[in-house]
């Protein structure tokens, strides 16, 4: 069954996902337009902290529900991890109990009510997007800050605790081949969905730039780091122009571009900005030093840019490695950089993107998983 016109679905998600303009929201957004367009009728639950309520999102739901997140003294001494304590909600549980329609919990974050008695009845479907313990776990390490260590550590061993009431949902959506394989040797009821993106078809340019990019929210603990080690330890001293571009860089990020002359920093672009920059630059150059989840930014790269320099843990187990360079040491990707600053990209390169792309990654074909296991 491929019509879903007039079927009923509650979404509860973390965050407002518009403006769709970092990570998990993306998914969240363009997962929702998706389903929409399947012709679901969507009732969203956001629990919203520093975003506005928004008129784009009446556009694509039956109805938008607002909640307040709870203060983080409000839920830190909580039994349950902060991200979920924090998303307590009396008015969205009577909410979500009121019908008898499905539930697609977005993320662990959201998923405090997943056992609770006035949805037993409900099929309950849970996306998630990341093994959040491994995560915290990943973020404690990047960390140097003694106290906000400690809490990720905290955090961490709550999280990995809290997993356990996934046993409770009827269906669960991994965002990545690694989730997956992880998740399946605990339930049976996994089903991988890629990244929702937005991005309909690949509008990658032959051609070359004059430049190499690296972007991401600069504000998060792990794309601070990665920034760092590309200016140092892969831009510093190369002839080519490199471009950091991000939300919210750091004070130790600025200081250190600010010594590097040929490394440009730009300071949270505007989303048509980030696309120009990614689309223009020669080289997208990602590197992280978490395996967790897929990259969004790594997606849209592919769909919009051109070369992809990336190290392993961006791209391992992915199903996305043939379209990118691996490379770990930063000595060896200077010289990839350099072999690929004379090589133009070519109208063969994005013929080969679109093949695996609109096979594999499709926004329509994930939201017909999704509706076909949901109804």
């Amino acid at each position: 069954m491929n019509d879903y016109s007039g079927r009923h679905l509650h979404i509860v998600s973390f965050n407002v996902p518009y403006p769709p303009d970092y990570g998990g929201v993306i998914d969240v957004f363009y997962k929702i337009k998706a389903l929409h367009d399947l012709g679901i009728k969507i009732y969203l639950h956001c629990f919203h902290y520093g975003r506005e309520q928004s008129e784009e999102l009446d556009k694509i739901c039956e109805k938008v529900y607002y909640y307040p997140r709870r203060k983080f003294y409000q839920a830190i001494y909580s039994k349950v991890p902060y991200i979920v304590g924090s998303r307590k909600s009396d008015e969205l549980l009577g909410n979500l109990a009121a019908d008898n329609y499905p539930v697609l919990f977005e993320g662990l974050h959201t998923c405090l009510y997943l056992n609770h008695p006035l949805l037993k009845d409900k099929l309950k479907a849970v996306r998630m997007h990341n093994v959040e313990w491994d995560y915290y776990r990943s973020l404690k390490e990047a960390e140097r800050n003694y106290m906000i260590k400690f809490y990720f550590s905290r955090e961490s061993k709550k999280l990995k605790k809290f997993e356990d009431d996934l046993q409770y949902a009827n269906k669960i959506f991994a965002i990545s081949k690694s989730d997956y394989e992880y998740l399946r040797f605990s339930y049976e009821n996994i089903y991988y969905v890629p990244a929702f993106h937005s991005n309909a078809d690949v509008t990658s340019t032959a051609g070359s730039g004059n430049y190499i990019l690296y972007q991401g929210n600069l504000s998060v603990a792990e794309n601070n780091q990665a920034a760092m080690f590309i200016a140092m330890k892969v831009a510093e001293g190369m002839p080519f122009k490199f471009i950091i571009a991000g939300k919210e860089p750091t004070s130790a990020l600025k200081k250190c571009v600010k010594n590097i002359p040929n490394v440009e920093l730009v300071d949270s672009p505007p989303f048509e900005k980030m696309a120009e920059l990614m689309a223009n630059a020669h080289i997208n150059l990602l590197f992280t030093f978490q395996n967790t989840g897929i990259k969004l930014k790594l997606l849209n790269s592919l769909y919009r840019g051109r070369f992809c320099v990336v190290n392993s843990k961006m791209v391992n187990n992915t199903g996305l490695e043939k379209l990118c360079v691996i490379e770990d040491n930063p000595m060896a990707t200077k010289r990839i950089i350099t072999d690929l600053m004379k090589i133009p990209f070519t109208q063969h390169d994005i013929d080969k993107r679109r093949t695996i792309l609109e096979a594999d990654f499709s926004d329509h074909a994930s939201a017909l998983k999704i509706a076909k296991e949901v109804f």
